[in-house]
């Protein structure tokens, strides 16, 4: 079974187009892009593509790559204060002389929109309400979507990165799944993985996850987006592992779309909750 990430999103989006109709209300999302990385530059207008099309407005805040952490800080600044911004969103990877756990923590919680914020990962540990970071959350929309049970299942996510591989863990221990982080430190990768129902692959290394990884009818997540030779590739070598899997995503077409519209939703849920009166 082919996990059609670019299908559900595209109903998802609907979904929130009519919800943002219905409610009368327009969320404004922030994007700070630093630099002129041509991959960062794409991922940002695909994500004000999807604003456009759902009824979300958009600010593009863009700042050359010679910027200090002091001027991205101001900037935010400014951003948290506005009264008309929902959700601010710093597209990674910054440059090499900003501190980027900086930049994370300086986002105001509550317009945290990917969820990066120590105090919006200390809500994903304790499983309290909050928003999640947007490649996990889409993640985990397409195995409740699709009937792959979490549930006693045993998942292992490659990567620990804190967008994706940590997060994506906790969701999985939150879902009732038996959960290995695995990485490049781990020995015999392949033992561990041959005995996952579900494998959920970040490492960023194309085609890493072969089918001899793979236990016959085990659910793959490909969240790898790797250049090579022009070509877009994921973590898992999709000809070969599509033949043992019982379900699996493709690259292009299964994460990607899928983590912008959360990305969508986040905004949605942090505009309503700016709207709720004090208490």
């Amino acid at each position: 079974m082919i996990l059609d990430g670019k299908g559900l999103a595209d109903r998802r989006l609907e979904l929130l187009k009519e919800d943002i109709r219905k409610r009368g209300i327009i969320p404004t999302l922030a994007t700070v892009l630093v630099g002129d990385d041509s991959a960062s530059a794409m991922y940002v207008r695909m994500k004000h593509r999807a604003c456009d099309q759902i009824g979300i407005k958009s600010v593009n805040v863009q700042l050359p790559g010679v910027v200090t952490t002091s001027d991205v800080l101001d900037r935010l600044k400014e951003l948290n204060e506005d009264p008309d911004i929902d959700g601010i969103l710093v597209q990674l990877p910054l440059p090499s002389q900003i501190d980027t756990h900086q930049v994370i923590n300086s986002v105001s919680p509550e317009k945290d929109v990917d969820g990066y914020h120590p105090i919006n990962m200390g809500k994903l540990v304790g499983g309290l309400p909050g928003p999640r970071s947007c490649t996990p959350k889409g993640i985990m929309t397409i195995l409740k979507e699709y009937g792959i049970q979490t549930s006693g299942a045993h998942a292992v996510v490659i990567g620990r990165s804190v967008d994706v591989g940590r997060p994506m863990a906790l969701l999985l221990v939150l879902a009732d799944a038996t959960v290995t982080i695995c990485h490049s430190k781990t020995r015999d990768l392949a033992s561990i993985t041959k005995q996952a129902d579900i494998i959920i692959s970040a490492a960023g290394k194309a085609d890493m996850v072969t089918a001899d990884m793979v236990k016959p009818g085990a659910t793959v997540i490909d969240v790898g987006t790797n250049h090579v030779n022009g070509k877009l590739r994921g973590d898992v070598d999709f000809e070969a592992v599509s033949s043992i899997a019982g379900a699996i995503t493709p690259v292009p077409g299964g994460v990607g779309p899928m983590t912008i519209a959360s990305l969508m939703e986040n905004t949605l849920e942090a505009a309503l909750s700016r709207c709720k009166p004090a208490q």
